[in-house]
C-alpha cells in the first residue's frame, strides 16, 4: 500500500505540473483485449518504470517518466484478478479506469482502494 500511496502522491503533483510541448502519450485501456495481451502491450511500452514489486501486495505497478500515467496490474491473490487498472494525471484531476476481467465484486474493492488514495496525506 506505501508503494501505492507514494504512486498517488506523484500523480496528484503531475497533475498540477504545466503542459510539455510534446507530451508523451501512453496506451489507453482496451477492455475488449484479452487480459494477458493487454497486459504485455502496456508494459512494453517505452519510457515505463516499474516499481519494485512490494511482497505484501499482489500487484504490479508501472508508472510512466513523468509520472502522469500509471498502470495497476493484479497478480494471483488481488482483489478482482485478473485485472487492470489505470491512473492518468488531467487537468488536476487523478481519473481511474479500469479493466474487470475477474471477479467484479473485487475490482469495484480495488477500484474504491485507489480512489481513497487520491486523497492521502502523510500524517505529522
Amino acid at each position: 500500500m506505501k508503494a501505492w500511496a507514494a504512486l498517488i502522491a506523484v500523480l496528484a503533483l503531475a497533475a498540477c505540473a504545466p503542459a510539455a510541448d510534446l507530451e508523451r502519450t501512453y496506451l489507453g485501456l482496451n477492455c475488449d483485449q484479452p487480459f494477458e495481451a493487454q497486459v504485455n502491450a502496456l508494459t512494453t511500452q517505452s519510457d515505463l518504470i516499474p516499481a519494485p514489486k512490494a511482497p505484501a501486495e499482489p500487484y504490479l505497478f508501472y508508472s510512466s517518466a513523468d509520472g502522469r500515467t500509471s498502470y495497476l496490474i493484479t497478480v494471483k491473490g488481488a482483489p478482482g484478478h485478473p485485472a487492470i487498472m489505470m491512473q492518468q494525471a488531467k487537468g488536476g484531476e487523478v481519473i481511474t479506469t479500469g479493466c474487470p476481467y475477474g471477479n467484479r465484486k473485487g475490482y469495484d474493492q480495488l477500484h474504491a482502494y485507489l480512489d481513497s488514495l487520491k486523497t492521502w496525506t502523510r500524517k505529522k
